[in-house]
Order: C-alpha cells, then structure tokens, then sequence
C-alpha cells in the first residue's frame, strides 16, 4: 500500500471556480513572480492573478451597470 505524504494534502475536487481570494507569493525571481491560493493550492503568475482580479471587477461593473 502506498503511503501518503502527510505534508501534501490530497487535491479536493472543486464543484465551483475557485475566486481566489487569498494569495501568498511562493516564489520570486529577478523578472517573474508566483503566488499560490490559500483555498485551492493553484500556483500561478502574480500579473496574471492580476489580470484575473481586474477582469472580475470590470465584469461585476458592467452587471452593476445593466441591472
């Protein structure tokens, strides 16, 4: 039987998209830097998370604006 590693948690199916609204920067280079949800362990680009929040709320203004 192969034994889980107790440091990684096991990856939870998500049955919504994750917003992630808390991240923390894991790694960081000279021109690069990632950052790592704190709910659903996706690591991915600073500017791109960026972009991500920024496109959020351009699209909740636009549904604010049509209502």
């Amino acid at each position: 039987m192969p034994r889980e590693n107790p440091l990684i948690p096991p990856l939870k199916p998500t049955l919504e998209k994750c917003r992630h609204p808390q991240v923390r920067t894991v790694a960081r280079d000279e021109d690069a830097e990632f950052v790592e949800c704190q709910l659903c362990g996706e690591i991915f680009d600073a500017i791109e998370y960026r972009d991500m929040v920024l496109e959020e709320e351009e699209a909740q203004k636009n549904s604010e604006q049509e209502a």
